[in-house]
């Protein structure tokens, strides 16, 4: 709701079907599934294959620079092709490389295997997110996926360090399959195609009356490059927090468990979330979200205890539920057709191939992982100057655009 009485209308499709939202949340839940790993898998590659902690990062980087360039391709033709095949033949591409990298442990052989299997998840993923995006209600649409994307971070997290790594990619493979008996609960195509938004209008005489109003392409763009910019900081802060206590005053035990618990805590934030936006909007919110992101991540800094990790950790996954519910519902409500909606991963993960190669590069400098903490705030407090930047241009054009929730 803005100060001119305007809002946005929306109405509901087959994407609002409880099997299109279903299948959408799954095939999420999975494409993202190394993502949420990636504090164990970090640990995995060090444990298993004798990976450095600079290796770690390029291999981190490598399989989610493939997950963003799968996403790109997903973008470029998930308006065009039926979806269900897409969708298909990525899960089978990721299926066979997950399987490949058991037999392959060399530093080469995984980087170039993790590398390719991104871009089957990347692809798969971004499929997943156009899907969930077609949502007449993208905020409760996001929340709900958010929602199972909290409790499935906290299991990985919790029961993954009992598996080998040859486990881990087992466990991929068997999600993908899964995903595969239920493919037909996929919407083939989007039901519009339009950059634009239908504003309810409030004349003088409180009649009102319906306007379409064509969104300026740089909106979705200057999302997408928020959400690189977020995911930097984001995906050098998972690749690192555990590594990163090591030898510290924090108890590496402590650690471990604060890294399942606090994930379960995000639950909380995708209630939190859809409040504030249905009485603040999506953009103020998300302004001081990033700002609080930065200091809990600084805070580490000043010294890395057991109250200061679980507390960081706790308030990291509080925060990150905020920023992606209000990144991804601003894309969905300004484009149907799912083509920006399935570049959310692609930004995604470009942000997590730049992040942990940029922390690396911090580490190898000699920074060391307060330098790593610093560039992860300065990233959050730079998306939110994008942001900032985008809603004021919004407020002089579509207001109801950048006031909704």
């Amino acid at each position: 709701m803005t100060n001119d009485g305007g809002k946005l209308l929306r109405h509901r499709t087959v994407f609002d079907h409880w099997k299109s939202l279903s299948i959408g949340i799954y095939m999420a839940l999975v494409g993202y599934a190394v993502m949420t790993g990636l504090p164990v898998l970090s640990s995995s590659w060090v444990e298993h294959l004798g990976l450095s902690d600079i290796q770690v990062g390029r291999v981190a980087g490598a399989d989610l620079g493939g997950f963003a360039l799968g996403a790109l391709i997903a973008a470029l033709f998930v308006a065009k092709i039926d979806r269900r095949y897409m969708a298909v033949a990525a899960a089978i591409l990721t299926i066979v490389l997950n399987a490949v990298c058991i037999f392959y442990e060399s530093y080469e052989a995984t980087i170039l295997l993790r590398f390719a299997a991104g871009i089957g998840s990347g692809i798969f993923t971004g499929v997943a997110i156009a899907t969930i995006a077609g949502h007449s209600k993208p905020a409760f649409a996001f929340s709900l996926e958010i929602f199972f994307f909290a409790g499935m971070q906290g299991l990985e997290i919790k029961f993954l360090p009992y598996l080998s790594l040859e486990g881990i990619y087992i466990s991929f493979i068997i999600a993908y399959v899964i995903s595969l008996l239920f493919i037909s609960w996929l919407p083939r195509h989007p039901v519009d195609k339009s950059l634009d938004v239908v504003v309810d209008a409030e004349e003088t005489d409180e009649r009102h009356h319906s306007e379409h109003k064509h969104v300026p392409a740089y909106v979705p763009w200057l999302v997408l490059t928020a959400i690189v910019v977020t995911y930097i900081g984001i995906g050098a802060y998972w690749t690192y927090i555990e590594l990163s206590t090591v030898g510290s005053d924090a108890s590496p035990e402590w650690v471990a468990s604060m890294l399942w618990v606090s994930s379960v805590f995000s639950v909380i934030g995708c209630l939190f979330a859809v409040l504030l936006s249905n009485k603040y909007g999506l953009a103020r919110p998300l302004f001081v979200t990033l700002i609080l992101q930065a200091a809990i991540v600084v805070m580490l800094v000043f010294g890395i205890t057991n109250l200061t990790v679980a507390l960081s950790m706790f308030l990291f996954n509080f925060f990150w539920i905020f920023i992606d519910v209000y990144q991804d519902s601003t894309i969905a409500n300004v484009d149907h057709s799912g083509r920006f909606p399935a570049m959310i991963p692609a930004a995604q993960g470009l942000g997590n191939f730049l992040g942990p190669n940029i922390a690396a590069s911090v580490l190898a400098f000699g920074f060391g992982y307060d330098g790593v903490f610093i560039m992860c705030g300065i990233a959050s407090i730079a998306a939110m100057f994008i942001y900032l930047y985008m809603y004021l241009m919004l407020k002089k054009t579509i207001p109801a655009l950048a006031d909704t929730s």
